[in-house]
Formats: C-alpha cells, sequence, structure tokens
C-alpha cells in the first residue's frame, strides 16, 4: 500500500510539471488576474472597514471639607474631566441643600490667610475717612502751622464741605448696620488693608487740602458752592432710598422681580439706569468736586467713577439675562450714554 500510494504522488508530480500542463495553468491564472483587475478597477478604491470606538468616561470622587475645621461635609461623584466649578457647586448643592453655591468658594489649597467677615470692612473702610477728615477739619499740631492758621479765617465752604463728607459716611455706616443685607460670608484680610489704604489715603489727601490754612475758595463763588451742595444732598437722598429699596425688593411668588420705583421721585431713576445707586454716588463725588474745586477731590472722583461703571456694567449684563421685563432699560448708570 505504501508503494503504490508513492507511485501515484510521483506520477501526479509528473503531471503536474509538464510543458503543456505548464502553459495552459499560466494562460487560466492570467485571465482570472486580468478578470479580477478589471474587477477590483470598476468597483474603485478599497475602503478600510472602521474600528469601532468604545468611548471611556472616567469619573472621579470630590471630598469636600470643611477650611477649618478639615471635616468632611460630603462626596461629590461622577465629575468628569470637563466638568467646571460650576459643575461642581451645583452638584455639591444637590447633596447639601443648604449650601448656596453663590456663597461657597471651592479650592485645592486650605490656607486662605486670615479672613475678616465683610460687616468689619465696611464698618473699618467708612469710620477711617470719617475720623481722618475730622482731624485735619480740626487741625491738629503737626499738621498745619499753628500761626499761620490762628491769622487766616476760614472760608465757608470749608466747614461746609466737612459737614457734606461727614454726612456722606455716615449714611454709609448707618445703612451698613440697619440697611444693608450684608453678605455672612468673609475675605482675605489683605483686601481689607487694600480697601482701607485706597479709602483712608485719599480722605488724607482730599482733607489735607481743603483745610489748609491757603485753600482758596471756588473761583465762582457762592453760586458755585451752593448749587453744588444742593445738588450733593439730593444725591445723598436719592442714593439712601434706591439702596433702601434694593434692600427689600419685591417678590412675585418665589421668583425675585427687578425692583421697580414707587411714589418715591427718588425710585424713578430705575427708569432709565439698572445701577441708580452708583448714578447717584458719582453724583455726589462731582458735585463735591465743583463744591471744593481740589483736585485731589477730582481724581478721587474719577477712579471712583471708573470703578463703579465697571460694577454696573457687569451687573447690567446680569440682570438682562436674570430679567425677561427689564429690556427696555437702556443704560447701566448713566441715562442714554453708559
Amino acid at each position: 500500500m505504501f508503494k503504490r500510494h508513492k507511485f501515484l504522488a510521483s506520477e501526479r508530480r509528473r503531471e503536474l510539471i509538464s510543458p503543456g500542463a505548464t502553459r495552459s495553468i499560466l494562460k487560466n491564472d492570467l485571465r482570472n488576474f486580468h478578470s479580477l483587475s478589471q474587477f477590483i478597477l470598476s468597483a474603485g478604491p478599497l475602503r478600510s472597514t472602521p474600528a469601532v470606538k468604545h468611548s471611556k468616561t472616567t469619573h472621579f470622587e470630590i471630598e469636600i471639607l470643611d477650611a477649618q475645621t478639615r471635616k468632611q461635609i460630603c462626596i461629590v461623584d461622577k465629575v468628569t474631566q470637563k466638568s467646571t466649578i460650576h459643575d461642581v457647586k451645583q452638584k455639591f448643592h444637590k447633596a447639601c441643600p443648604k449650601w448656596c453655591p453663590s456663597r461657597v468658594g471651592l479650592q485645592l489649597e486650605r490656607d486662605l490667610g486670615q479672613q475678616v467677615s465683610w460687616t468689619t470692612v465696611f464698618l473699618a473702610e467708612y469710620t477711617g475717612p470719617l475720623l481722618i477728615y475730622l482731624l485735619f477739619y480740626l487741625r491738629i499740631p503737626y499738621i498745619y502751622d499753628m500761626k499761620e492758621s490762628s491769622r487766616r479765617l476760614r472760608h465757608p465752604v470749608v466747614h461746609l464741605a466737612c459737614f457734606c463728607h461727614c454726612i456722606h459716611y455716615i449714611r454709609y455706616l448707618l445703612e451698613t448696620l440697619f440697611v444693608h443685607k450684608v453678605s455672612a460670608g468673609h475675605t482675605p484680610l489683605k483686601n481689607l488693608i487694600k480697601s482701607c489704604a485706597f479709602y483712608w489715603g485719599f480722605t488724607s489727601w482730599i482733607a489735607y487740602y481743603i483745610n489748609h490754612p491757603r485753600y482758596t475758595p471756588p473761583s465762582f463763588g457762592n453760586r458755585q458752592v451752593t448749587v453744588s451742595a444742593i445738588n450733593f444732598l439730593i444725591c445723598e437722598a436719592g442714593n439712601h432710598f434706591i439702596n433702601v429699596v434694593l434692600a427689600h425688593p419685591n417678590h412675585t411668588g418665589n421668583n425675585a422681580c427687578f425692583p421697580s420705583p414707587n411714589y418715591n421721585p427718588f425710585t424713578w431713576m430705575f427708569f432709565l439706569v439698572s445701577c441708580p445707586n452708583y448714578t447717584y454716588e458719582i453724583g455726589s463725588w462731582i458735585s463735591f468736586t465743583v463744591m471744593t474745586q481740589t483736585l485731589p477731590v477730582g481724581i478721587f472722583t474719577l477712579l471712583m467713577s471708573i470703578q463703579m461703571s465697571l460694577w454696573a456694567q457687569k451687573k447690567h449684563k446680569i440682570y438682562l439675562k436674570k430679567f425677561s421685563s427689564y429690556m427696555h432699560r437702556k443704560s447701566a448708570m448713566i441715562p442714554f450714554i453708559l
């Protein structure tokens, strides 16, 4: 059996390599290759089968700790790499509803430095200018030359300026204590130092010039002083009434509405601007600048105007997004201009 199979295999091998068979096989192969080539060219370019990609989203868990006690408040889960701080705050608010997202600060580091309350910040900002101005007004020793101070009589505008300046900061202090709803949060101590340095420093510069023995009264005399003083008091009253309205906004159901003017004419400024408290504030300082006609007051008014215009524009954009009935109000702080 083994020899017979071997013989048959050798005969087949000889048949395959014979010349005639070889030529017929080559012709068939060429014909088949030509047909295959024409089929491929007519079918167009070959397309690779797209690989199936499985999307894998990585989720994280964030442990929320108290910044002072280091105790765990909660754990926020299902946080992705694309999540923002706002997203984390919203998840944190869902887990702990008593924590308002707008009053929560999240950060990686624990140490924020020494913290002070916002009430302390405002009281320090406004108490300092009130006392500093009075010290210059009383002309304490080592500030001015006492002999020159005793020889020169003060112009009435000096006394009026002291009265207006005190009224302005006394109103600030009373509103901070009894009108404004100050946030219960805290701020770094460095912010208090910067604010006090700005207000106290400018107050010292302003008070030094106005209460100086060689201070010269305004160019247009009593008329300029009187008109400016009346306008100053009007702006102070308007600022106060606007702050009262902002502290007690109207409500419809559960959604807060934009403060609307009432029977008080000072609140009618809401028809024209979204931040009338800044409008009245700038009006007070412009009036004080014209009344005293001093360069330090003018520089302070300019800087305050720039800062308040930025605040007003920021609030104006928020109001436009939040209140649909607010669209007809055209300006942020200055009617028809800004």
